[in-house]
């Protein structure tokens, strides 16, 4: 299971942190809107990784049959592999490559909450709070790594539900008078 799990971890978690790689030195060029859809769209694409590797430990090591527990579990320890991959990739480019990221997004964070529409005082309350969370997520790293795990998580969770309902096969249940597999017509 060790290296099912691993390898296809590893696989999905290069496949984000290659793209983050890519992207991320165009982070000017590309809005924040496109930027996110670049993001959660390479993350459910190397989150189909969690199907295949359910797939490979149903098949190999399961002997074609998985229940749905085994098949979470598995899809999760996958997911959280490449999790992990996201959030150090995603560690080492803010801090040593994009140190002024953080400022950035806010600021258009900002911008886009004086052209929402709402009441002065709405507004001020909501940029109040982002300097907040800004200055927490520039200076404390435990909160850092804590909403940057958040960003893949939610998909990667989505995508091993799925794929552990898919995947589960169990042995056919024997008949009680005959002792043979039960085949329905």
């Amino acid at each position: 299971m060790k290296r099912i799990v691993l390898t296809f971890g590893l696989i999905a978690g290069a496949i984000m942190s290659a793209m983050m790689g890519i992207t991320m030195p165009f982070h000017d060029k590309i809005s924040p809107n496109n930027g996110m859809v670049i993001g959660y769209t390479t993350m459910v694409l190397a989150f189909l990784l969690v199907f295949f590797g359910i797939r490979s430990y149903r098949d190999t090591v399961g002997a074609g049959k998985i229940s749905f527990g085994r098949a979470l579990g598995v899809g999760l320890l996958i997911m959280l592999i490449a999790s992990v991959c996201y959030v150090v990739t995603w560690e080492i480019i803010y801090f040593n490559f994009l140190p002024d990221f953080g400022e950035k997004y806010a600021a258009h964070a900002v911008e886009s909450i004086r052209n929402s529409g709402k009441p002065p005082a709405q507004i001020q309350e909501e940029i109040d709070q982002m300097t907040k969370m800004m200055t927490l997520y520039k200076n404390n790293i435990f909160f850092n790594l804590a909403i940057t795990f958040s960003e893949p998580l939610p998909v990667g969770l989505i995508m091993t539900l799925i794929s552990a309902l898919i995947l589960r096969k169990r042995e056919p249940k024997a008949s009680l008078e005959t002792g043979l597999p039960h085949l329905q017509n």
